[in-house]
């Protein structure tokens, strides 16, 4: 990968409350991403833990606070659990269909209601239909939306229940954002599904992993992130794979503290953070 010619400037934001974590203040080192080489920009900070939000990349840079880590999916050597493998079965039937980066209002109104439901007092709810297309559309990477709609039986445009933006990088697909219908009960597991349909869309093109963006320990609805296997997290020393006994640990203690979605299989959220 040839590096960018211009040395990216950074910026570092004020403090602000945390969303994950209570008592807590978060604060965000970034970059814009523009030009000729955007991509390999993104790629770039991609592999020391940036995260895409529109034009700009950015990672925690929290004041006495690491809890923030970024992960990522191994896709040659997933192998899908006896929960995941029943996901993906009661989802088989859906139509999954690459979009360029084009915001509908199709999609919107499956966001808001989702917000709605999932997440009432998040700052997104906040959002409005141009929000929206901005977080969609203002993109200067390869990007699309990977919608998943119900199948018909005459052939028409099946029911949307689920999007993702996603960013493909040169090692991988990175999920920016996924959404689906919160209360949709024959298809309990709908956030899993979109997981595991990105590691295996990145496996079939060779792509050695998916990023997940940030798992934040002590966070109920981050812990869903650490039942994909094998999982690589972000250190000082670079990527390292968590062990069998160790994930098996983080996984039983998110249980213990109220991380549902971690056996639910049916609250699963991948966002920016």
């Amino acid at each position: 990968m040839t590096a960018p010619v211009r040395f990216p400037r950074f910026f570092v934001t004020s403090p602000a409350p945390c969303p994950y974590l209570a008592d807590r203040m978060e604060r965000k080192v970034f970059t814009e991403l523009k030009g000729p080489h955007a991509d390999q920009l993104n790629e770039a900070l991609g592999r020391i833990g940036f995260r895409r939000s529109q034009t700009v990349a950015y990672r925690p840079s929290c004041v006495n606070c690491q809890a923030c880590v970024s992960v990522r999916v191994v896709t040659s050597e997933f192998a899908p659990s006896k929960a995941q493998k029943r996901i993906l079965k009661r989802n088989s039937d859906l139509i999954a269909t690459e979009c360029r980066p084009w915001a509908t209002s199709e999609q919107f109104e499956l966001l808001r209601d989702y917000l709605a439901k999932r997440h009432p007092e998040g700052g997104m709810t906040r959002m409005d239909e141009v929000d929206y297309a901005d977080m969609v559309e203002h993109t200067p990477v390869s990007s699309y939306v990977i919608e998943y709609r119900e199948p018909t039986d005459d052939g028409s445009t099946g029911r949307l229940v689920g999007a993702c933006l996603t960013d493909r990088q040169g090692d991988g697909l990175s999920m920016i954002y996924s959404f689906y219908d919160p209360e949709n009960e024959v298809r309990s597991g709908l956030g899993n599904y979109i997981i595991l349909d990105h590691i295996r869309r990145a496996a079939e093109e060779g792509l050695p992993y998916v990023y997940l963006g940030y798992w934040v320990e002590g966070s109920a609805r981050m812990q869903y992130k650490i039942r994909y296997r094998p999982l690589e997290r972000l250190g000082p020393r670079g990527w390292r794979r968590l062990g069998t006994e160790e994930q098996d640990r983080l996984i039983q203690e998110a249980v213990r503290e109220g991380g549902a979605a971690v056996g639910a299989g049916d609250k699963a959220l991948a966002v920016t953070r």
